[in-house]
């Protein structure tokens, strides 16, 4: 479990396009959004803060909602289409995988949390991260980040 940690992120500010449904079309749909984010980069121009395509998630016993985004100074006019909205600052447990063994890193992630006593805060958003190189889609450097309940709960 030698590429899981715990991370702290700042407040994120992000704009991007959701979908919401059964877990059963994920990933084709996370697979669709992040493609459509990717063509739809340079509507975004220079208030994109990098290339990661931030997807967070949050979902229920029946259906999840699934974004990618990208983290951008605040906009003043959001493409049509796109929401902006803030990740508030957060405790992470994170492990370091790839876009090819995404369930696999998962399944690593809990076990370590299990280890290590750690519970995931239900009410916040989990994170993926890609690190997209748009000439070479094939195997992609992807961080998962499940929100840590604080210490003091």
């Amino acid at each position: 479990m030698e590429n899981c940690s715990i991370v702290t992120k700042p407040a994120l500010n992000v704009v991007g396009i959701s979908y919401s449904g059964p877990y059963s079309s994920f990933p084709d749909d996370a697979i669709r959004l992040q493609t459509e984010i990717l063509s739809r980069k340079h509507e975004l121009n220079e208030a994109i803060k990098g290339t990661v395509i931030y997807c967070p998630y949050y979902g229920n016993e029946a259906f999840a909602t699934y974004w990618a985004c990208y983290e951008v100074q605040h906009l003043e006019e959001v493409p049509p289409g796109m929401v902006q909205w803030t990740i508030p600052p957060r405790r992470y447990a994170m492990v370091a995988s790839s876009n090819k063994r995404v369930g696999e890193g998962y399944e690593q992630l809990n076990t370590w949390m299990a280890e290590q006593k750690l519970e995931k805060e239900e009410r916040a958003v989990s994170l993926e991260l890609f690190y997209i190189d748009e000439q070479h889609w094939e195997e992609e450097p992807v961080e998962l980040l499940i929100p840590l309940r604080d210490e003091d709960h």
